[in-house]
């Protein structure tokens, strides 16, 4: 297991599975609940955790079928992860907690807020859309995804994953406008770790359980009926190799605090780009610091 200085490590039974959570930060301070994206695990947050371990207890859970924490062969569609952050967050004590999630994590989490919204305090989305993109801007960039192709469909997916490691790390190169902001370590660390049999087809099943369960939902406008009560910050890198920014115009319509944020020269993986906007965005929603917007300047 890689090591973050301050970061102790433990494994908690909830929802019939034992999840690998990695914590920092003082035991009696506000909790800050993080779940990462793909295809990394909670050393996605090892740049972040210094600057808000401090002032937070950092709770950075794997998630189902990631890192450390149990990867059976089933329940990789939304609704079941949901079920898995909510028995954790049970499992841990945490009545209620402030939120952070990237990418696949950031889905998780405005499912997540929407389903519960009285567990979270407030929710930080980097580098995902919120439930209700633009349709014509999200069609305009379907091209984006091309890469999901290789890694969705059954038998596919989990071969690319176990036998192509470098597809892997091209996405991870690909996910940031600064090369710099990985080292080797680090890109190994993550093309390894979804390697294994039972890791590779948490990779595949995640992917093809969005494209059956979750597309037809936006396509059909099930989320229009639904309203996010959590005040949200969306802290989006323009460069995002995925996604054009232009999906997020109108998500305001259906929640009753939501803000968007582009960082320009920033790519997908920000937590790994830019930990300080992160960071910042951070205590701005926690209410510990507004220093945001000056940064962006």
């Amino acid at each position: 297991m890689p090591v973050v200085e301050g970061v102790e490590h433990r494994f908690v039974e909830a929802n019939q599975m034992r999840f690998h959570v990695a914590e920092a930060g003082p035991v009696g301070a506000a909790p800050v609940l993080l779940l990462h994206g793909y295809p990394q695990h909670w050393y996605a947050w090892r740049k972040v955790v210094p600057l808000l371990a401090e002032r937070y207890r950092l709770i950075m859970p794997d998630l189902r079928g990631f890192g450390w924490s149990d990867a059976p062969f089933r329940g990789y569609g939304t609704e079941a992860r949901v079920d898995d952050v909510l028995a954790l967050m049970d499992a841990l004590g945490l009545e209620k907690a402030w939120l952070v999630g990237h990418e696949w994590g950031g889905w998780l989490g405005f499912m997540a807020c929407l389903r519960a919204p009285e567990r979270f305090s407030g929710y930080l989305a980097l580098n995902i859309t919120h439930p209700w993109p633009e349709k014509k801007a999200l069609r305009r960039g379907a091209w984006r995804m091309w890469h999901t192709a290789l890694l969705e469909y059954p038998l596919l997916g989990g071969a690319v994953v176990r036998h192509w490691p470098a597809f892997t790390r091209f996405l991870l190169r690909r996910g940031v406008t600064d090369r710099a902001a990985w080292t080797h370590e680090a890109l190994d660390e993550f093309a390894e770790s979804i390697r294994p049999f039972s890791r590779a087809h948490a990779s595949q099943a995640l992917h093809w359980q969005y494209v059956l369960r979750d597309i037809p939902r936006l396509i059909g406008g099930r989320f229009c009926r639904q309203r996010l009560s959590v005040p949200t910050l969306i802290l989006f890198g323009e460069d995002d190799f995925a996604l054009a920014p232009e999906v997020l115009v109108g998500g305001e319509r259906y929640a009753d605090d939501l803000t968007v944020r582009l960082v320009p020269d920033c790519g997908h993986y920000i937590a790994d780009e830019r930990p300080d906007l992160v960071a910042a965005a951070a205590l701005e929603l926690f209410g510990a610091s507004p220093v945001l917007e000056d940064s962006l300047r």
